[in-house]
């Protein structure tokens, strides 16, 4: 029985820890890839909004679908900072040489932009309010400007 339950238990947690990303420099991911994640991300959380507005606002409230749709928007938003941390932060932006004056306003520029990119994110999670969602793919979008330019 506890062989089983071993491998019942890998059957369900093994996808979830297959599917982190591994933190080497594998080659696999692409930044393009990251991008289109967070911005797909983003588009959902609008729908999710948009969705939790229309139900709440039906004169028969469907409570169970406005509780699914704002867990999807809250799991999305996570997403964001997921890819943010893990990805960009922890992988991608490298700390200027010392002295690099250029780089190191290039550096912080991203750093900020990474920043409002996971605070609007939380402000996703908090509010139901559309604008967010486009606030959030507007600081994706500027971040990925900034981080092509290089």
């Amino acid at each position: 029985m506890k062989h089983f339950t071993i491998s019942l238990l890998s059957v369900f947690l093994l996808p979830a820890l297959v599917g982190a990303h591994c933190e080497i420099p594998c080659g696999i991911y692409g930044d393009e890839g990251r991008f289109a994640l967070l911005l797909e991300n983003a588009t959902t959380i609008e729908k999710s909004m948009n969705e939790i507005n229309r139900l709440s606002g039906e004169n028969e409230k469907n409570n169970n679908q406005i509780v699914r749709w704002v867990v999807n928007k809250e799991h999305h938003a996570d997403q964001i900072r997921d890819i943010v941390a893990q990805y960009f932060l922890a992988q991608r932006i490298t700390e200027p040489a010392e002295g690099d004056t250029a780089a190191a306003k290039a550096y912080t520029e991203k750093l900020i932009a990474l920043h409002k990119i996971i605070r609007t994110a939380m402000k996703c999670k908090q509010t139901t309010d559309p604008k967010n969602a486009q606030t959030l793919r507007d600081h994706i979008n500027a971040f990925q400007a900034l981080y092509n330019a290089k």
